[in-house]
């Protein structure tokens, strides 16, 4: 079932109404994040669109975050806050939310016929983020009131009016508890869930034929590790069933309960699908199925378990998966280049870039699920030969293209024995050997591999394993190395081992087998809400630009979250922090680049687009000619909507990965005035989207001039910019 005005970030089926032969859709992503929800009707076997419910709301209000049907009333939750990010350490910007109702005809036409706010609205209440309905009853879940303690709200529909008829109240509740997060009704019971509260969470029962009165509880099963307990619910088959996705450190499990009695029946865990998978964020169950989702499975594509019935003594097993089916069937491109002409090289949109081949996942070494993201590359210095380092959510590939239009997957570095696959990881090179980290990863620590195994491999692909292991530090989210000095700096680390409070940890690789520990160094006045001294990407030079008092010396140039920061780490004991600029609209700042005569540093912020501070594609121009004072001298706006991404300079051209925009190139002859002159779009069908996927990151520095892209579900690219047209 898809909408015919679907389009990619809209969120489409968030949640899901169903009543007799009609179905309501919520897609609170659509329209600049305010959201709409679409109704569809059973017609001789399938579900045919009928309307769409667009309330107009403000932006990121988020309608259609949660929907209800009851008769001939459909009922749209906007909670507000949608996409909303803190910046510069505060909370997000705070909207009260609201519920829109709508009345449906015979014929599946709608009209809104009112619109509902809480009884007591604040900033940030979240009302409406959970909705249940039956007949002229509607309860509205606000898990933001009371500084996110929450609440649940009870109206009523008199003379074709709905009014509001009282709360369902929970004593004792803690901060954080989020009372009205789920909501389910079974008969005249209200199951209201408190996923938060006491840190373990608890559901509340109430009866809805009787005054409001105390209710009683459903707590996790004694000795359990449950955690976020009522985070999800749904009735079916005689049963209640309860989510906990916090549970095992995110793996998650589902309760079934005896909705009567209360007692609890059977647990389910996350087996099929493993840490962080997040099972039992959301549940849906009849009579004979009940289907758990796993919202962060699969490297957070989703994915959901089917549970049916096992025995005469109703035991629930897992009898199936749903995964994600959209990945591309891709087959490699090689042989020769295909040229750019009239705007597209084979399905991709381009100018003045020619795609000289490419590999999918699926003959790099993937798993089923796995992604690609960072991307390095490697000229043997013996024979010059050139390699790219492609990295995945699952490890490494490593791929000769000396013949470009004929490359060669040569083989795989899996990840740290121990370590948990996920989105990030980062590869950089000093003295033939790859240093590589992984985000979110467990113990992964930095992963080391002698390059010159490639001289020699025979029949490719091949495992490898790492040549040398620091584990100094567990996760990072990147790794920064300085080729002059021979010093590596792990970046937003956490997890475990010294993790610098997300600054860098220093790290001297001179002797590259054999890797110390160098020092830390966070500067507390950069970091923003992820902590003073965080450091999300950082570029570290031998300085040789204008500022005077500090060439010669080693200085990082620091991406983190609402500044740049600028410092001296020349003295590994006694680090400086040289400057701190803020910048308007920050949200994430994620990754920049010098330029080769050091005056200007290009500076992207990952979700200025997405936490709509911005409009467009935007890159942040800093003039550093003085590096106790960087002045932001320009902000340079795509014609995109895209995410930034990652970019790298070479010469007089910016070479950046904006995700579904693809690979832009830009003329920064002169700095502050970029130009684009060339583009590849690594996705054909996205339309642009603020929304992730496409490319990760590139690698412009080979020699050959073939700039390999790595391409989030894709694979990798290897692409080849036209030399400009000379003007007689």
């Amino acid at each position: 079932v898809r909408p015919g005005a679907g389009a990619v970030g809209d969120q489409f089926g968030t949640d899901i109404a169903h009543a007799g032969e009609r179905l309501l859709v919520g897609a609170p992503g659509a329209a600049e994040m305010r959201g709409r929800a679409y109704l569809f009707e059973r017609r001789e076997g399938e579900w045919v669109e009928r309307a769409t419910l667009d309330p107009a709301t403000e932006p990121r209000a988020g309608a259609g975050s949660a929907v209800a049907i009851a008769g001939d009333a459909a009922f749209l939750g906007a909670p507000g806050g949608l996409g909303d990010l803190p910046r510069f350490g505060q909370p997000a910007p705070a909207q009260p939310g609201a519920v829109y109702v709508y009345a449906v005809g015979p014929d599946g036409a709608a009209a809104m016929a009112a619109r509902l706010t809480s009884p007591s609205p604040e900033g940030a209440d979240r009302f409406g983020a959970a909705l249940v309905a039956a007949g002229d009853l509607l309860v509205v879940g606000a898990p933001g009131s009371d500084g996110g303690r929450g609440a649940v709200y009870r109206f009523e529909r008199e003379d074709d009016a709905w009014r509001p008829a009282g709360a369902f109240v929970l004593e004792g509740l803690t901060a954080g508890a989020r009372f009205g997060a789920s909501l389910v009704l079974d008969g005249s019971t209200l199951f209201a869930g408190a996923p938060g509260q006491a840190g373990t969470g608890v559901v509340a029962a109430f009866d809805v034929s009787e005054p409001p009165g105390a209710p009683q509880l459903v707590s996790p099963p004694e000795g359990s590790d449950a955690t976020g307990f009522g985070a999800s619910l749904a009735v079916g088959g005689g049963l209640l069933w309860v989510g906990a996705p916090g549970t095992a450190a995110g793996a998650g499990a589902a309760y079934a309960v005896d909705p009567t009695s209360l007692d609890h029946v059977q647990s389910v865990d996350a087996a099929p699908f493993g840490p962080g998978a997040a099972f039992g964020s959301s549940l849906g169950a009849g009579a004979e199925m009940t289907v758990v989702g796993a919202g962060q499975a699969d490297l957070r594509l989703g994915a959901a378990a089917v549970l049916e019935p096992s025995d005469a003594e109703g035991s629930w097993v897992a009898s199936g998966t749903l995964r994600d089916p959209e990945r591309p069937n891709m087959t490699a491109i090689s042989g020769e280049t295909v040229s750019c002409q009239d705007g597209t090289a084979l399905d991709y949109a381009c100018t003045d870039v020619d795609l000289v081949a490419f590999l999918p996942l699926a003959e790099l070494g993937a798993g089923p699920t796995s992604i690609a993201n960072d991307i390095w590359g490697w000229t043997d210095p013996e024979t010059g030969r050139e390699y790219v380092l492609l990295g995945k959510s699952n490890g490494t590939s490593f791929v000769d293209i000396t013949d470009p239009n004929a490359p060669v997957y040569v083989g795989e570095l899996p990840l740290t024995e121990g370590g948990v696959e996920n989105l990030w990881r980062d590869i950089k090179t000093y003295a033939d050997h790859a240093f590589i980290v992984a985000d979110n990863a467990g113990a992964h620590g930095v992963q080391i591999f002698d390059l010159t195994q490639l001289r020699d491999v025979r029949d490719p692909p091949v495992m490898f394993a790492e040549t040398a292991h620091y584990d100094g530090v567990f996760s990072s989210h990147n790794i920064v190395i300085n080729e002059e000095t021979g010093f590596a700096h792990a970046v937003g680390s956490s997890g475990g081992g010294e993790a610098c409070g997300g600054g860098l940890h220093m790290i001297d690789i001179r002797d590259p087998r054999n890797p110390r520990f160098a020092g830390c160094f966070a500067d507390p006045d950069i970091g923003g809400f992820l902590g003073g001294g965080y450091t999300h990407d950082a570029q570290c030079v031998v300085y040789a630009g204008p500022d005077e008092d500090y060439v010669g010396r080693e200085i990082c140039f620091h991406a983190s979250i609402d500044a740049l920061g600028i410092s001296d780490i020349t003295d590994k004991e006694n680090p400086v922090a040289l400057a701190s600029a803020n910048y308007p609209g920050a949200v994430a700042a994620h990754q920049g680049w010098l330029t080769e005569d050091h005056r200007y540093f290009f500076l992207g912020d990952e979700l200025d687009e997405e936490g709509g501070t911005v409009s467009n594609t935007r890159t942040l121009v800093w003039d550093v000619e003085e590096l106790d004072d960087p002045v932001l001298a320009t902000e340079y706006f795509a014609e995109t909507r895209a995410i930034d991404h990652n970019q790298y300079v070479r010469g007089d051209f910016l070479y950046q990965s904006n995700l579904l925009g693809g690979l832009r190139i830009l003329d920064i002859r002169d700095p502050e005035n970029p130009v684009e002159v060339a583009f590849f779009d690594t996705v054909p069908t996205d339309d642009d989207a603020t929304a992730f996927g496409g490319t990760w990151s590139n690698y412009p520095y080979f020699e050959s001039g073939v700039i390999a892209v790595s391409s989030w579900n894709e694979g990798l690219f290897l692409l080849r910019k036209r030399p400009p047209v000379l003007v007689p």
